[in-house]
């Protein structure tokens, strides 16, 4: 027997139809806080399915536009291309970045003459996908070269907005990388051009499958803790938010990005910017086996995407963009 005064307070009838949930929700998820990667590889015709990111493949350029139209139906906003570079056109370098005619070049030119401006095209500054040590700069002594790093990185963003990129996203973690772009975009008139910064870029361990996806993972020499951010550290993000802002950053991106909702918070409240997160490969493999195991439930992609949005995030860059569209449409 219950005695006592109940509560004149309930939560849960707030919650007690669906309709009520509904209407007091905090947080809603749509496509269009979605951006799609997209894996491009050499060849004709080709599509190939990138083992340790069960359901992603690669793409070759010929066949970008389909992968373009399916987003577009399902009312995606953007996406982001990522180059599988063939080993012989890489070295210690990465002058491939600066070929006119590799992959993302390739990718730029197809879509952009094709679709216009109906759908965002970014692009990935850094030059891992083109080294042949695997690592976002020039290596010298087992050192990473941060300004003469950063004068490629700029040669590399004025070529991919001349190709028709709508959004340089420079992730390689060089120290004043952003200024130099912003300037050298302005100079040659690419006023236009945003600059999505991974201004908070951690030395974490759920990267694996997406070095497998560009094909840095068995070549990389020894790890990136010099230039990406130490885990264990969160005030750190908003001194290079900071920073990044100053030069010209028009977005911040967070990567990863379910293990550091509280960095998108942090940076979301001391800063007057858009928060996007990425979900990166490790995240979406994890969860992806778990569903395929029927360990968990499909129903978890939204959980884990609406969990950005609750912390902050203005958009997410993940792998399930399109599996879960039709269900946001």
């Amino acid at each position: 027997m219950i005695t006592g005064r109940y509560p004149t307070l309930r939560l849960r009838r707030n919650r007690k139809f669906s309709w009520t949930r509904r209407l007091l929700r905090e947080n809603d998820l749509s496509t269009n806080d979605l951006i799609l990667p997209i894996f491009l590889t050499d060849g004709k015709n080709k599509k190939t399915m990138i083992k340790s990111m069960p359901g992603v493949f690669r793409y070759s350029v010929d066949l970008i536009p389909s992968v373009i139209d399916k987003a577009l139906k399902n009312k995606i906003p953007m996406v982001a291309f990522f180059p599988n570079t063939s080993k012989k056109y890489k070295n210690i370098f990465g002058t491939e970045a600066l070929n006119e005619n590799n992959l993302i070049c390739k990718a730029l030119q197809i879509t952009k003459k094709k679709y216009k401006n109906e759908i965002g095209l970014m692009t990935d500054v850094a030059l891992d996908p083109y080294t042949s040590h695997g690592h976002d700069g020039l290596l010298k002594n087992s050192k990473i070269l941060n300004d003469e790093t950063i004068e490629i990185l700029v040669k590399q963003s004025l070529l991919q907005a001349e190709m028709g990129s709508d959004v340089l996203a420079p992730s390689d973690m060089m120290d004043g990388r952003i200024g130099k772009i912003r300037k050298a975009l302005d100079k040659e008139k690419f006023h236009d051009v945003q600059i999505l910064s991974y201004a908070v870029k951690y030395a974490s361990n759920f990267y694996g499958p997406f070095r497998d996806a560009v094909g840095s993972k068995s070549i990389l020499k020894g790890d990136k803790k010099t230039y990406q951010m130490d885990f264990s550290n969160s005030l750190e993000a908003i001194r290079e938010v900071s920073l990044d802002i100053k030069e010209g950053a028009d977005f911040i991106m967070i990567k990863p990005g379910m293990p550091y909702l509280d960095i998108i918070t942090t940076i979301r409240n001391n800063f007057k910017i858009p928060v996007f997160a990425y979900q990166v490969s490790g995240e979406y493999s994890l969860i992806k086996n778990g569903i395929q195991k029927k360990l968990i439930s499909h129903n978890a992609i939204i959980e884990s995407l609406m969990c950005f949005k609750r912390a902050g995030a203005s958009a997410i860059v993940t792998y399930f963009a399109n599996d879960i569209a039709n269900e946001l449409n």
